[in-house]
């Protein structure tokens, strides 16, 4: 099995095009969230509701091992052709999924307090971040079981299930954002309520994907329902899963605690910053989860490698990966590079706000080549369900990089904060592609 087996080549871009596509609907849908508000008669609008998802996202972001452990466990579950283990995976991640989404509903007046609080910002912004995100914190159930359901139809190589849920959920989602903002003058309550049906009409369309592609393998669990119980609240089984994500979740917590910083730093600075980089930040998404569309892919061959017990699939798939992911890099590159400008003119008409964000382009520009490194990696990392080390990268990244390199270069202003956060991604991928060269034939 060679670099130049075509066949290897069509497996990766099977999986990684419906990524790939589906990925990049939701920080386009994001763009068209940033540009209605932005659109609007002041910055603050769009800060506040900037501020109001971020308070939201940190929780679905950090409960992104949901999806990950999902991918990995169910791809190499996938691979041994165990269906039973493969189903109980499902299942329990449900379960989790929706117990934490339960628990931030209940503690959701000490958590806003505190995150508006810890926020900054006008009077204005903080009023509606705390509207936006006293509406979308209901949806959190739905959307986290949503990355347990995505994960596992990833794992099960059903790329193009995950595809199209996504943008069918993405496009009930735009298809709200107008009508309740431009049609029915919500403004950013509006924006709040067409994300928190839209995650309830996810869920119900993840688990018809599900019932009607793998009902089969369900029909064995199902038929003594107290043996299910006993199969998904296992001890040994739930102590692994949790240990597993115990460490994806440090690893997230510290990617989010540089997303935040990012956030509520920019919020300090000023809401023509803060709705810049709202902006900006919009393209990082659209780059990001176009990249891990290839990661994703890398997820589930690497893992089906790793359950067949085939070292030299695994090898070929991570070459492979590696070349597209730099070819992705380079083109999103030359995309912001050539077209930049009117991207921001298409979001914002706020001079203000256009100028400031414009000043600021280049490191969108720099961002592709500096981070697809770290995307692919944790796509193998994932797929090799080596957490730890990923947790250990991320913590280097953090604060060895990220935060030193803010304190020094801070008397810059808003790009200090960049160029940190550009210097965390490239740490990221470079101590990734070290500990994997070096311990690669281990695996």
């Amino acid at each position: 099995m060679k670099f130049n087996d075509i066949e290897q080549h069509k497996q990766l871009f099977v999986l990684a095009l419906p990524m790939i596509l589906s990925n990049i609907t939701a920080p386009l849908l994001g763009l068209v969230d940033t540009a209605v508000i932005g659109h609007l008669s002041h910055s603050y609008y769009l800060g506040g509701s900037t501020v109001g998802a971020m308070i939201i996202t940190v929780i679905t972001w950090l409960c992104g091992f949901l999806r990950m452990s999902t991918t990995g466990l169910s791809a190499q579950a996938f691979g041994e052709k165990n269906d039973q283990r493969n189903c109980l995976i499902l299942l329990r991640g449900i379960i989790v999924a929706f117990s934490i989404g339960l628990t931030v509903i209940l503690l959701q007046g000490v958590y806003l307090d505190v995150a508006l609080a810890l926020a900054g910002g006008s009077e204005q912004v903080q009023f509606y971040a705390k509207e936006y995100s006293a509406i979308r914190i209901w949806g959190l159930p739905a959307a986290l079981a949503n990355l347990v359901i995505m994960g596992w139809l990833l794992g099960n190589h059903q790329a193009k299930a995950v595809m199209w849920l996504i943008i069918a959920t993405n496009l009930i989602n735009l298809g709200l954002d107008l009508l309740f903002v431009m049609g029915f003058g919500w403004q950013v309550k509006g924006v709040a309520f067409a994300t928190l049906i839209s995650e309830y009409s996810g869920l119900l369309i993840g688990l018809a994907f599900v019932f009607k592609n793998f009902q089969q393998k369900f029909i064995g669990l199902f038929s003594s329902f107290q043996h299910l119980l006993s199969e998904v609240a296992e001890r040994s089984a739930l102590l692994s899963y949790f240990k597993l994500n115990r460490d994806i979740l440090i690893r997230t917590l510290c990617l989010e605690v540089c997303f935040v910083f990012m956030t509520f730093q920019g919020a300090r600075l000023g809401d023509d910053v803060i709705a810049a980089n709202a902006i900006l930040m919009n393209f990082l998404l659209l780059i990001s989860f176009g990249l891990d569309g290839i990661a994703n892919a890398a997820e589930v061959m690497v893992g089906k490698a790793k359950g067949e017990n085939n070292q030299k699939s695994m090898f070929v798939s991570v070459n492979i990966a590696l070349f597209w992911t730099g070819i992705f890099a380079l083109c999103y590159s030359v995309l912001f590079y050539l077209a930049g400008r009117y991207f921001i003119l298409a979001i914002s008409d706020i001079t203000a706000v256009v100028d400031y964000a414009q000043q600021h382009l280049f490191w969108i520009v720099a961002l592709p080549l500096l981070a697809c490194w770290c995307y692919l990696y944790d796509g193998v990392y994932v797929g090799l369900m080596q957490a730890h080390i990923m947790r250990n990268s991320m913590l280097i990244a953090t604060f060895g990089c990220f935060f030193p390199v803010w304190w020094l270069l801070q008397d810059y202003g808003n790009h200090g904060l960049w160029a940190a956060f550009c210097v965390f991604m490239l740490a990221r991928g470079v101590t990734l592609a070290w500990h994997y060269q070096r311990n690669k034939n281990a695996f």
